[in-house]
């Protein structure tokens, strides 16, 4: 199953319609990006919006294996190649035909195996390892890296004429610290599957406190560090704990009043509660011109139903999850209780 491109920053909402317009091109793309912003989930959702969604979608790890072993796997070998090659083995490129292939961190590849990538790309032929016949493949090539390619292309690490065979269709994504704004969906995408994938551990969300903490941290491990925090919380069941072990220093964020009623509340706050806005009523805080475009009837549907969330959980809480009393003091049918804890997920805490 594909995993979504989750977020609602201006950056995430280009690369999706990115996506849409070029998946079924078949043209090379380079994706580009800092190490745990979702390369590969890029890659996939290229993958399954375009005509090669029922062929394979195969990876392969170019900074994982030397370079022999790295040949061996793209090309396949023939029997008698080279030593324990006691069987002819197809290579990615012929596992992928019709499909598509990953070149993840393709800027480790070692140089000599770049001039075969070159000939192979340019003319979809190869031949196995040991073999002197020649296969074709209609692959779709993606390509990823966090380096700077045009860097090593400078060092002559890199061939240029390589970069520019990649390089047809680039589609950089920029680190979380410059997309804020998909920080409060991620969140709640990791929560949900989480709660699908291990239902029988607790799951808790951020507090408003802890959510602008998470959201003003500058996140350097990217999306791959938010997602292996939240699981990290099931563990210890602390936000306070994760929040105090993430590497670095962010501000700190004080949700108090002061005396005189006056808010206390620093500038990464008020950032965020426009991002908490934003994300309730679906809007874009990027304008100054925030409330231009505000439906009333919407917001008044999302507040009720929160409202009604809260309300239903408080009086469960309160008569120990006896839904049949807290049907009669909510004054509804037991069976439009059940539906209502259905729809807005209310669950009693697993013990």
């Amino acid at each position: 199953m594909t995993t979504p491109l989750i977020g609602t920053s201006k950056s995430t909402i280009k690369i999706k319609k990115l996506i849409k317009h070029v998946a079924n091109t078949g043209l090379n793309v380079l994706i580009t990006g800092e190490t745990g912003v979702g390369k590969e989930v890029v890659a996939q959702n290229l993958y399954s919006e375009s005509n090669r969604a029922t062929k394979n979608f195969v990876k392969i790890n170019c900074a994982a294996l030397p370079e022999t072993l790295l040949e061996s796997e793209l090309f396949g070998y023939k029997k008698g190649a080279f030593t324990d090659a006691n069987r002819n083995r197809s290579g990615k490129f012929q596992i992928a035909d019709k499909g598509v292939l990953f070149l993840d961190e393709i800027g480790d590849m070692p140089v000599p195996l770049q001039s075969k990538m070159l000939h192979v790309l340019q003319s979809g032929e190869f031949s196995p390892l040991g073999s002197n016949q020649e296969f074709k493949s209609d692959v779709w090539v993606m390509a990823a890296t966090n380096q700077n390619l045009e860097n090593k292309i400078t060092k002559r690490t890199f061939r240029e004429d390589l970069f520019y065979r990649l390089n047809i269709i680039n589609i950089p994504i920029p680190p979380l610290r410059e997309r804020k704004e998909d920080i409060l969906p991620l969140i709640e995408y990791f929560y949900k599957s989480n709660k699908l994938e291990y239902p029988h551990v607790h799951c808790s969300k951020p507090d408003l406190k802890e959510l602008a903490k998470l959201c003003d941290y500058p996140w350097p491990g990217n999306v791959r560090q938010l997602q292996n925090s939240i699981k990290k919380q099931m563990v210890f069941k602390s936000w306070e704990k994760i929040i105090e072990e993430l590497p670095g220093e962010y501000p700190e964020i004080n949700l108090d009043n002061q005396e005189d009623g006056q808010s206390n509340v620093a500038k990464p706050v008020e950032n965020f509660s426009r991002k908490i806005i934003s994300h309730f009523i679906g809007i874009s805080t990027s304008s100054d011109k925030l409330f231009e475009d505000i439906s009333l009837k919407k917001i008044k549907k999302l507040a009720s139903a929160r409202v009604e969330k809260e309300v239903i959980a408080f009086v469960l809480e309160k008569v120990g999850w006896n839904r049949s009393r807290a049907a009669r003091i909510l004054k509804i049918s037991y069976k439009t209780l059940l539906y209502k804890m259905k729809e807005f997920e209310v669950h009693p805490p697993i013990k």
